[in-house]
């Protein structure tokens, strides 16, 4: 799974993971299956009334609207994902790490025509192996990418975190602190980190701070990570 950093205002550096290929053709095949059934049901209800057909192709453009704008509205209503997307766990934030807005999700509507109709998915598909960051042209044209929300089981998925042996801890006051509690700040921290909330951070930042009763210049995002290092460190040692 590639990664790419954002930089934030703070000037914290966060790693994000984008979506592999295969899995945003599945969420598109998942959304499509949708539009495609969704589209199917009026067509059937449109027949089944006796009315003109004329009066049938007009009830029926008006009808399928949602299913011509379905990307722009899931994805602007459900914070960047659609129903394909969610079920991959997939969603679709700004390279800087904010939150799209209309706009955004607007120009990546606008350019599937290029990217999927016109070329049945092929300049989307090149482009994402080409240029990335997980970015198909409506993403670059929108200064956005799809990163993937799936956890991925590894030693850092537990309370422990792999030391190098030459480790030296910064903060032996950490042994204040109870698995429990370490394993919520961990939690709270690798998902915060995820996701791009900076301000949970800095708020388990300042929290460590008071508890520990320590000062240092390191950023939150780099001390929390210490403290649990430092953590790891001492409770292996015991």
């Amino acid at each position: 799974m590639e990664q790419f950093q954002i930089e934030t205002a703070q000037n914290i550096t966060i790693n994000q993971n984008t979506s592999h290929l295969g899995e945003r053709m599945l969420a598109y095949i998942i959304d499509s299956f949708i539009i495609m059934v969704y589209t199917i049901l009026v067509f059937v209800f449109l027949i089944s009334l006796d009315i003109d057909i004329e009066d049938q192709w007009a009830f029926y453009l008006i009808l399928t609207l949602p299913a011509f704008f379905y990307y722009l509205i899931f994805e602007t209503l459900m914070d960047g994902k659609t129903i394909g997307k969610g079920a991959m766990n997939l969603r679709v934030v700004k390279l800087d790490g904010s939150k799209p807005n209309f706009g955004n999700y607007f120009v990546r509507w606008a350019l599937r025509i290029i990217d999927v109709s016109l070329t049945s998915g092929g300049a989307a598909v090149l482009t994402i192996l080409i240029r990335g960051k997980g970015q198909r042209i409506g993403d670059i044209a929108a200064g956005t990418t799809v990163i993937s929300e799936k956890k991925r089981v590894s030693l850092k998925d537990t309370l422990l975190r792999d030391l190098p042996e030459d480790y030296k801890p910064t903060f032996p006051q950490v042994t204040v602190f109870k698995d429990q509690e370490m394993q919520t700040i961990k939690e709270l921290y690798d998902k915060s980190k995820l996701n791009g909330n900076h301000n949970v951070i800095v708020s388990l930042d300042k929290r460590i701070r008071e508890v520990l009763g320590v000062q240092t210049t390191l950023q939150p995002i780099e001390f929390v990570d210490v403290v649990i290092k430092d953590y790891n460190y001492y409770t292996q040692k015991m």
